[in-house]
């Protein structure tokens, strides 16, 4: 093969890669931040079955509460990072040192958009696991009820939130996108554990404060 004929081989190659590499780059890109990263896996792969809360007072910690948390995608899902991280966010919300009923992944260090929620609305009340939950829309009507928060010890105080609220998030079981509709002191939780995920803690809504008996979630 003569030089001409390599060169015409070589540009032949690089119309055929190009395009290829530039989609590849594209493809990362969009699936940046849906994945979990290093340090996240270290945290939730490490860390003892009762997971260490994030609290509002050290500073480390409350730039984790601050920021916002990112979407996971179907991959990351069918992990195991994420079976694991569920189950030890399960076993942290439901130890005895703090009983509560909803917690965030941002909370135990993790800025995804994963939640625990206790549906108080359902039979035996149910603790129930959500991915990439969206709040779509909130009732005008509103109703103020007493908070606290596992990441603002030794503080309760009074938040207006809607009655009702329209969900979406990612089904478990297909990975399809599911909507429903949540009443009651049941969306007053999505609403708390959602708010953490984008970055927002109740003592940002709080009306009237008081010292908590408990620590609430």
């Amino acid at each position: 093969m003569n030089s001409y004929a390599k060169r015409l081989t070589l540009i032949a190659l690089l119309v055929l890669l190009v395009p290829m590499l530039i989609l590849a780059v594209i493809g990362a890109f969009r699936t940046a931040g849906k994945d979990f990263s290093i340090k996240e896996k270290t945290i939730i792969e490490h860390s003892d079955s009762v997971m260490y809360v994030t609290v509002i007072n050290n500073p480390a910690d409350s730039v984790i509460l601050r920021t916002p948390s990112r979407e996971l995608s179907v991959k990351a899902l069918k992990s195991e990072t994420f079976r694991t991280l569920a189950e030890k966010m399960r076993r942290t919300v439901t130890d005895p040192s703090q009983d509560g009923v909803g917690i965030a992944a941002p909370q135990v260090g993790v800025n995804k958009r994963v939640i625990w929620v206790m549906r108080l609305d359902k039979e035996g009340e149910p603790l129930e696991l959500y991915a990439n939950p969206v709040i779509l829309s909130r009732s005008e009507a509103v109703v103020d009820g007493e908070e606290g928060c596992l990441s603002i010890p030794g503080l309760r105080g009074s938040v207006s939130r809607s009655v009702s609220i329209e969900i979406s998030y990612t089904s478990l079981e297909t990975f399809q996108t599911v909507t429903e509709t949540v009443e009651g002191y049941t969306a007053r939780i999505f609403q708390h554990e959602c708010d953490h995920l984008d970055g927002i803690l109740f003592i940002d809504r709080i009306k009237s404060r008081s010292e908590a008996s408990q620590e609430l979630p």
